[in-house]
């Protein structure tokens, strides 16, 4: 594979490949997936309340370039928006403005709407718990330069609930560095060396997190809840952080859906201490669930996570936290001088520049000429809502329609944000379970996003923010599918191969 100068070049990854080799890595990596709990549940509906099967998750056959020098800036801008995030979330009167439901984004987003009202009614009774956990993810895709020059790093979204796959891709990136080491990848790429693959302690960093939740909350014998969603299939991303809680801190983990808290959960009268299942006690609520509106079908969904977020418990997310990571925000974030009101007495100038360079041009559709503006270059756009977990966003060609389709009212739920445009031309193996036909490793061209994990914990009297960098992710997908969130479909696991470009 020849490089321009010293630089890598794009456009010729992946290395050639014989069909026997090819072959011979796609065995060794699936086998090593299935036997290190690289795993999926099956696609079965409904799923078995005792499971008897797994399938490998989706991965890839090689790792994906990633420019040394934009990886360490990702890992680097992680600190700033742990930061960033814990003073967003605290801010009541900047979240009542940008997502509340009498001047923001829940007046015409009900979804939104529902959880900031709910939020309000519990801030007029009275908030017990002031801390606050955040497990966050950041993530990014390379933007080609201009005229040759090399790609900048910029950034797709940031994740306050439900920051999946961070035991998953700890895995995969062993997976990459165990097939390196047991074939070199039949030297296919003469240049590839084991300092390049670099290490990925996410589970650790993640699970790190919820332990200083349950120790600050400091009471013997609590446990920590997962809210899960009934039939979920990436169950062993989250029972790895389950399993390292136990075995490394001793703390327990007790799993139920927001229709089994129902009627298990309740509050003790006088502390709000949060009891589940007649008797434990819970120190911390992670939130696996209820970043979707389909995760609240009734009102009683709705009553269930207020009645978490009354509790004592130390929530990650909180609320707040969750409305922090509505795309709007990330928007509203660009405007002038609004970094500088939430960092400008903690975080130098120059670091403030490196996220601000780190963003795309974005509007809000509710903003003077917004809609004219998007209609003018929606070849160049994406129009994204309040919503996480995939499948959400509106692309390209499909714009115009859409906006003629969208009533005046709904605008101010919808940003448009100018489209990262990958280097051209970079290919990986792909692996999907399923089928025969689907089980052999498929080439395609990809494009592939970079997560960065973090976590916050916050909230305090002292206004202190703990936080720390953890890790980070690879999802690569096919460049015809437009959305990348790994359990919806659309992609695939894989890992950082750094480069010099």
């Amino acid at each position: 594979m020849s490089t321009s100068g010293s630089r890598f070049v794009f456009s010729e990854w992946p290395p050639t490949l014989t069909d026997d080799q090819l072959q011979a890595l796609t065995l060794y990596a699936t086998t090593y997936a299935l036997s290190h709990g690289l795993l999926y549940l099956p696609p079965i509906k409904p799923q078995p309340r005792v499971p008897n099967s797994a399938i490998h998750a989706p991965l890839s056959v090689f790792p994906s370039p990633f420019p040394r020098r934009l990886f360490s800036l990702a890992r680097r801008l992680q600190n700033t928006y742990n930061l960033l995030y814990a003073r967003i979330a605290t801010d009541v009167e900047f979240l009542d403005n940008v997502m509340g439901a009498i001047d923001g984004v829940g007046k015409v987003d009900d979804f939104v709407g529902q959880l900031w009202t709910g939020w309000k009614n519990l801030r007029d009774e009275g908030i017990v718990q002031p801390l606050q956990l955040g497990l966050f993810r950041s993530d990014y895709l390379l933007h080609a330069g201009l005229n040759d020059e090399p790609p900048t790093l910029k950034q797709v979204e940031f994740n306050t609930i439900s920051s999946s796959f961070g035991a998953l891709s700890e895995r995969t990136a062993a997976l990459h560095r165990y097939l390196y080491a047991t074939t070199t990848y039949y030297n296919a790429y003469p240049a590839m060396k084991p300092e390049d693959f670099p290490a990925n302690n996410t589970t650790a960093g993640l699970v790190e997190g919820l332990a200083a939740a349950h120790s600050a909350y400091n009471v013997d014998g609590a446990k920590i809840l997962f809210v899960v969603q009934d039939g979920e299939r990436n169950v062993f991303d989250q029972r790895w952080l389950e399993y390292e809680l136990l075995e490394k801190h001793s703390i327990h983990v007790v799993r139920e859906t927001f229709d089994q808290l129902a009627t298990s959960a309740s509050l003790d009268p006088t502390t709000r201490a949060l009891i589940v299942g007649g008797g434990t006690e819970i120190s911390t609520v992670y939130l696996r669930a209820g970043y979707t509106p389909t995760d609240y079908p009734t009102a009683a969904q709705y009553s269930t996570r207020f009645l978490l977020e009354r509790s004592k418990a130390i929530k990650c997310p909180s609320i707040p936290l969750q409305l922090a990571g509505g795309k709007k925000v990330q928007q509203v974030l660009t405007h002038p001088g609004m970094l500088e009101r939430f960092l400008r007495d903690e975080v130098p100038e120059a670091q403030i520049a490196e996220l601000r360079d780190s963003w795309m041009t974005m509007w809000g559709l509710d903003e003077d000429r917004g809609v004219e503006k998007a209609r003018n270059i929606a070849q160049q756009l994406v129009l994204k809502p309040q919503r996480e977990g995939g499948g959400n966003n509106v692309y390209k060609e499909a714009i115009p329609a859409f906006l003629d389709g969208l009533p005046p009212l709904e605008r101010q739920a919808w940003i448009a944000m100018e489209l990262i445009m990958p280097p051209e031309g970079t290919g990986n193996y792909l692996v999907r379970a399923g089928s025969e036909e689907a089980q052999s490793s498929v080439k395609a061209e990809v494009i592939s996003e970079l997560g960065v994990f973090g976590w916050a914990l916050f909230g305090g009297q002292d206004g202190g923010v703990r936080e720390k960098e953890v890790g980070w992710l690879v999802r690569t997908k096919g460049k015809e599918s437009n959305e990348g969130g790994v359990a919806t479909g659309f992609s695939v696991l894989d890992s950082v191969l750094l480069v010099d470009d």
